[in-house]
This record gives C-alpha cells, structure tokens and sequence, in this order.
C-alpha cells in the first residue's frame, strides 16, 4: 500500500511540474511587435542623451532606400547637395535592392514605416564627429524617431536588431554595442524574423535571381542565359516587346529592360499592359540584331497564379517617368558603378558606365530639337515608313528613330513633316549600329514647334 501510494505521490509531481514548466515557458501576452512575454525592449531602455558629445542632428526623410539605410535632408553648410545618405550604425539587414534576399521587404518597410509616421528624427554620430563608412559615400549614424509629441525618442537601429531584422549587430565597442549585442541576441533566443527558420512570405522562393532593375542593368553579362525575376512599370508595347523600368532611390536614376513577349495570348497580354507594374520571371538573353540585352522566354502559368515562377500583374494604373533630359547628357554622360566581379562571390569593382547604357530602356523625354536631316526606311519590308530622324541640341547629336506613324485620319507621315522644324520628343533609350537613340511609337509623343 506504502509502495503504491508512493508511486502516486511521484507521478503527481512530476506532473505538477511539467505543467509548471510548460506553463512559465509559453508566452501568455504578446508585445505590439508580436513577440513573446519575457521580450525585454533594449530600445526603451536606452535614451538618447541630447546633452553628450556625440554629433547630433535633426532632419527629414529624402528618400527611403532599404532597411538600413536612408536618404536625409540636411542644411547646406554640412552637405553641398542638402543630403546625409546614412548608414546605419550596428545593423547589416537583408537586401531589398540590387540581389533580393529573404527578410529584406520587410526590415525596409519596417523602417519606412516607424520614419514615415516619426514627429521628429534626429541621426547621432558615434563619437565626436562625423564618419563615413568604407565607400566615403555614407555617414555612419545612429537613427533616432520620436512616434508621438509626447514620447521619448527611440533608436531604429536597435530596434531592427531587437526585431531580429539584421543579421549582424556591430561590436561593443559601439556607443550603444552592449544594448545592440544583448537585443541581437534576445532575437536570435526568441526566433524573430530572419532567425525564425521560416519562410518569408514577401519572398519568392523560386528557381529565378530575385534582384531589381538596377543590379540586372549594371551587372548584365553576369545573368546571360539565366533566369531572372524583377519589378517594374510597362510604359510602352511594340513589335512583341514592352519596356519595364524601375526607379532607384540610392542613384535618382531609372533603369530598364526591354521584355520580348513573343506570340503569346490570354491572360499574360493583360498582365503586361501598359501602366501596369509587374513582377517579370523569365531568360536574360543577347539580342545580336540591335546589340541590346533582353528578358524573354516569359515563365507564366494561367491556372497556378501563386507559383513562385510566374510573371504577375502587382498593380495598375501607373505612370511611365519620362523623365526630361538633358541631350548632351544623353549622349556624352558617365557614371560610375560598383559591380560584381562573378555571381559567385561578393567580391565588386569600379566600373564606368555611359549614362544611355545604364538609362537603356527607359523612358525619357528631350526638348527642343532642332532637325538637321530624315532618313526614311525604304526596303519593301514591314519598316517601310520609319524614320530617323537627326537632331542637334546646341553642338550635340540626338538621332530620334521611329516606328511607322500615322495621323489621325490614318495617314502614313512624311519627312516633309518635320524636315527643318524644332521638336519635343517622348520615348524609350534604345540602341543601334553602335549609336544610342530615342526610339518613338506615336506622333502624339513629338510636339512639332
């Protein structure tokens, strides 16, 4: 009987501390960020000391880039152009420009939001004055926001790395390292975000390079035969292609691609309207006619919408940028880029660029052109009609090419409409026999002076 009560005795404690135990481990409330109970917020605990020797300075947003880095406006006196591109100090999340990584939407929208909705953002260097990160570009900075009138500011930098949005968290030896390394390691304990193990649901997990325009144009020999995935607005359709271009913030610039469709049907056709922003899945290939990249062999699949693989409509109703330049730009500009020297490594280098090459694609608009000279295609095919058209702004070239145009009764226009005239011109950079040119698709898009 002693033996038996003893037993009893024994599984009743053992289940009273399992139960103790399963109880004190789970997380009975959840904090705004949707993280466990026994959460400690490092970011609320550390204050911002107005009165320490540490560089400070009030600004606004310029333009947001990704999650740990942003655009500021600063007076004159601490930047010629009014701008502190800022480099968050302690926190390297995952990249939602050039190669896209797992994570990388959601630390830049996390940061886009808590700036966006901020009454007050004041960046902090580390130490008594102001410092640059190894590219001499960007200042490393310390991001703080205040969320309400009445609140106390809060660091963003922490408060990414407590949200497990960055995959590493600086040293020590940082001015706030000891909240940042205890806040990095809080994440990791408690599974947040990129340490969670699951996947993110911005992601697409298919058998295509996640990048944007960008990354694509200035690395393009890298992805020849390779399968692509990018966003961008289609601004124009001709001859079994359209254009996609994408504005990045970082460069002020817009870059595109020219995407061959081919002879499909349906559905695909009304994802790839013009306006309509898409996120495009299909080869990077050569096109040895126009000696111009493109994207073709489209991957899309009507009754799987969801397949990771497919080209898909994001949203409508957009505009093209046509954006207004500058012809000597146009055709004499340079800029440099850092690309990658393989897909295979991180390593990078300098390159430069003509301003056309990496503008390929996009559409611009050019003003007062003067006319010098008009070619007409003349050799029985389909072209028969088109027109380059040679231009001069100041002491520069412009040649604007056209498709065959009409008016509005239907008929074909001549040289004789613009031989000796000034225009205005809307189209796409495009290129040919070695030339960059301003290809146009209407004659609604040149405005006859």
């Amino acid at each position: 009987m002693k033996t038996y009560f003893n037993k009893i005795l024994s599984l009743l404690i053992i289940l009273c501390v399992a139960i103790a135990c399963f109880t004190g481990c789970q997380p009975t409330t959840e904090n705004p960020e949707g993280t466990p109970s026994n959460f400690v917020d490092y970011v609320a605990q550390t204050k911002l000391q107005m009165e320490s020797s540490t560089k400070k300075m009030e600004v606004t947003v310029k333009s947001y880039i990704d999650g740990d880095t942003t655009h500021f406006i600063v007076p004159a006196d601490f930047s010629a152009d009014g701008t502190l591109k800022a480099r968050y100090m302690g926190v390297n999340t995952p990249e939602s420009t050039g190669k896209i990584e797992e994570y990388g939407k959601k630390a830049s929208t996390f940061t886009k939001e808590k700036l966006l909705n901020a009454v007050s953002i004041i960046v902090e260097s580390d130490n008594d004055q102001w410092n640059v990160d190894s590219t001499g570009g960007r200042h490393l900075v310390w991001v703080w926001y205040k969320p309400a009138q009445d609140a106390d500011y809060r660091c963003l930098n922490l408060e990414l790395i407590q949200n497990g949005l960055s995959i590493s968290c600086g040293t020590t030896a940082d001015r706030y390292g000891d909240a940042a390394s205890s806040a990095f390691q809080q994440a990791k304990a408690q599974k947040l975000n990129v340490f969670s193990g699951q996947k993110d649901p911005d992601f697409f997990y298919g058998d295509a390079y996640e990048l944007d325009l960008k990354f694509l144009r200035t690395n393009i020999e890298l992805f020849d035969n390779k399968k692509v995935a990018f966003e961008g607005v289609v601004t124009y359709n001709n001859n079994n292609s359209v254009y996609v271009e994408n504005y990045d913030a970082e460069s002020d610039m817009y870059y595109g691609m020219s995407v061959y469709y081919g002879y499909q049907t349906g559905e695909l056709l009304n994802i790839l309207k013009v306006g309509n922003r898409v996120r495009v899945v299909g080869t990077v290939t050569y096109y040895e006619t126009g000696g111009t990249w493109q994207v073709s062999g489209l991957s899309y699949r009507e009754f799987k919408p969801n397949d990771p693989s497919n080209t898909i409509k994001i949203s409508e109703g957009n505009a093209a940028s046509l954006r207004e330049t500058d012809a000597d730009i146009f055709a004499n500009g340079k800029m440099e880029e850092m690309v990658n020297v393989s897909l295979e490594s991180e390593e990078t280098m300098i390159k430069s660029f003509d301003y056309a090459n990496l503008a390929m694609s996009t559409s611009i608009s050019m003003k007062n052109l003067q006319v010098i000279d008009v070619y007409t295609t003349q050799n029985g095919g389909d072209s028969d009609g088109a027109m380059t058209i040679s231009c001069t702004s100041g002491t520069t070239s412009v040649d604007v090419r056209t498709i065959v145009l009409y008016d509005e009764s239907g008929n074909k226009i001549t040289a004789d409409a613009f031989a000796g005239k000034t225009i205005d011109v809307k189209g796409v950079i495009d290129y040919f026999s070695g030339d960059y040119q301003i290809k146009v698709f209407t004659i609604k898009d040149i405005t006859i002076h």
